[in-house]
């Protein structure tokens, strides 16, 4: 399984990026790929995930309302569309294959390949 995260970038407040998580040697039919984003001196979190199988999404409460997954099949590649960015938005964005459980949002990514991620900086 291999995903590489592209995209980010610097934004003012209030604007928006959209996130791409390109899948080789795979196709995303069955995986749920989620979204992590870790910003300096802090732990990785989760962001988003979309399950493969339906494409059901999931967020969390701090992106919820704002942040918007999607896939093109054709490429095969995730997207997250984020709008209304805040600085506290500002991290390095990682997209990986994860285990997901929708009843209380149990969320484990399913290996350590997290590659280099991508910098979203949201500032004036």
């Amino acid at each position: 399984v291999q995903l590489q995260a592209s995209g980010g970038g610097l934004v003012q407040p209030g604007g928006s990026l959209r996130l791409s998580c390109a899948a080789s040697g795979f196709t995303l039919d069955y995986y749920t790929i989620g979204w992590f984003r870790q910003a300096p001196g802090k732990e990785r979190e989760w962001v988003s995930c979309r399950r493969g199988s339906d494409g059901t999404t999931y967020y969390a409460d701090s992106v919820k309302g704002r942040f918007t997954m999607s896939r093109d099949n054709a490429k095969n590649t995730v997207y997250l569309q984020m709008n209304s960015l805040k600085p506290e938005d500002t991290a390095v964005y990682y997209c990986n294959s994860v285990w997901f459980r929708a009843s209380n949002y149990y969320t484990r990514p399913t290996n350590d390949n997290w590659g280099q991620g991508t910098q979203v900086t949201v500032s004036s």
